[in-house]
């Protein structure tokens, strides 16, 4: 195999390993708290030490774990702090986006919005179905305003959000979120409604989220 061939598989296999490693942290397989050995994760990853190593390396630079010298990494507990700063950005994000859909969406993408929010009102849903639908509906909004900044911003700070709504319906009921405002606010082509909306919807969340761990 040439330099450049290995070099591309090697590349390769540090992003699989990175997108399990990751998926594994939002999903709260390896939960807040969790300490990290190379030797361990390289058995789970069915792979080497050396892509283990680079991923948490990647990991670690976007802040999801935390290199200990010598020992190996952890994934640290989740403050207050991170809370609200996490969701005063949210709900500057999505205010924008609630707002320039109300200008900008057309009839077909209320009806898609409209479709998204149906697992709303189905009894018994399965979580993680209604967790998928409910970052599905957030970045529909997001294509929706049309600013491809916004939405690759949004789209990370859901990734949070996900891990989040995950550690909250551990052994918790999920309440159900309220979109229907929302739309309704974009179907009325209100932009200060819908940011209303919007805002109020964060605000329940982040509330429910501190209750949880505040407590």
């Amino acid at each position: 195999m040439r330099v450049s061939e290995s070099k591309v598989v090697k590349e390769g296999e540090v992003d699989r390993v990175y997108r399990l490693l990751k998926s594994w942290i939002l999903d709260c397989r390896l939960p807040p708290g969790s300490f990290l050995a190379e030797e361990q994760l390289a058995r789970e990853c069915q792979t080497s030490r050396t892509p283990i190593r680079e991923a948490c390396n990647r990991l670690s630079q976007e802040k999801w774990i935390q290199r200990i010298p010598n020992k190996g990494h952890v994934i640290p507990p989740i403050s207050i702090r991170e809370i609200v700063e996490m969701y005063e950005y949210r709900k500057l994000l999505e205010c924008f986006t609630a707002s320039r859909a109300a200008k900008e969406a057309t009839a077909a993408e209320v009806a898609r919005l409209k479709a998204i929010i149906e697992v709303e009102n189905q009894p018994g849903v399965d979580m993680q179905v209604f967790l998928r639908a409910n970052e599905e509906f957030h970045l529909a909004l997001a294509e929706v305003a049309r600013n491809q900044r916004i939405y690759d911003h949004l789209r990370l700070t859901l990734e949070y959000v996900h891990r989040l709504d995950t550690l909250s319906t551990q052994g918790h009921t999920y309440p159900i979120p309220e979109h229907r405002e929302i739309v309704r606010a974009i179907e009325g082509r209100n932009p200060a409604e819908a940011s209303q909306a919007m805002a109020a919807h964060i605000d329940m969340s982040r509330d429910r989220i501190l209750k949880l761990f505040g407590s």
